[in-house]
């Protein structure tokens, strides 16, 4: 087992946390801030399995995923705050 193996499973077990957070956080913030963690443990995620299996095309995906989340992120606070008008 390499280190960046060993590594990916680090990152995917600390990938829970994210997901804890959104599936029981108390208040709707709480769960953004879960689901931006989760997103950029994908986005590092996405990036080592392009290490491993050395295909430089995971860094696009782990980008691409990168500001998908990121949007996302901003266009769900913006409901939040406005309570549903977009």
């Amino acid at each position: 087992m390499s280190f960046d193996e060993v590594v990916l499973i680090i990152v995917a077990g600390l990938s829970v946390f994210g997901l804890g957070r959104v599936l029981i956080g108390p208040t709707i913030w709480d769960r953004m801030i879960g689901f931006a963690l989760f997103s950029s443990k994908v986005i590092v995620m996405a990036v080592l399995i392009g290490m491993i299996i050395d295909r430089s095309f995971m860094v696009d995906v782990g980008l691409i995923y990168g500001v998908l989340g990121f949007i996302g992120t901003i266009m769900i606070s913006r409901f939040i705050e406005r309570r549903g008008d977009i």
